[in-house]
């Protein structure tokens, strides 16, 4: 049984820095794409970025530059390292993993996240 599980959130002022992790257990991080969403209240599901099973990595426009995800395959964890946080960083964060494949038909490659942990809260202040 897939588990993801998210630790690290927290309250801090903003210009502040958080590090959150994800803990995949079940499969190996290996397998599967692994990325971070966050939902604040009242807004819609936000991308923030993923790790690719190759490696590759990308971020939101917004969170670029600010943030960085990386992933320790050893130990099948996943992390947001978050920097310089703004108000508008609020937000409950959410790991999610799932299979990564090239739609030909489109020429693009896509990714399904069939699998979410329960999410951490992250609070920045002004």
């Amino acid at each position: 049984q897939v588990r993801l599980v998210e630790s690290g959130g927290g309250s801090v002022q903003s210009g502040g820095s958080l590090r959150l992790s994800c803990v995949a257990g079940g499969y190996s991080s290996l397998s599967w794409c692994m990325g971070w969403f966050r939902q604040a209240p009242g807004k819609e599901r936000e991308e923030v970025g993923y790790i690719d099973i190759d490696g590759s990595t990308s971020v939101a426009n917004s969170v670029k530059g600010r943030f960085i995800i990386s992933r320790d395959n050893a130990e099948n964890r996943l992390y947001l390292q978050m920097n310089n946080l703004q108000p508008d960083d609020t937000a409950t964060y959410y790991c999610a993993a799932g299979p990564s494949y090239w739609n030909e038909r489109d020429a693009v490659r896509e990714r399904e996240w069939n699998y979410w942990g329960q999410g951490t809260q992250v609070t920045v202040s002004s």
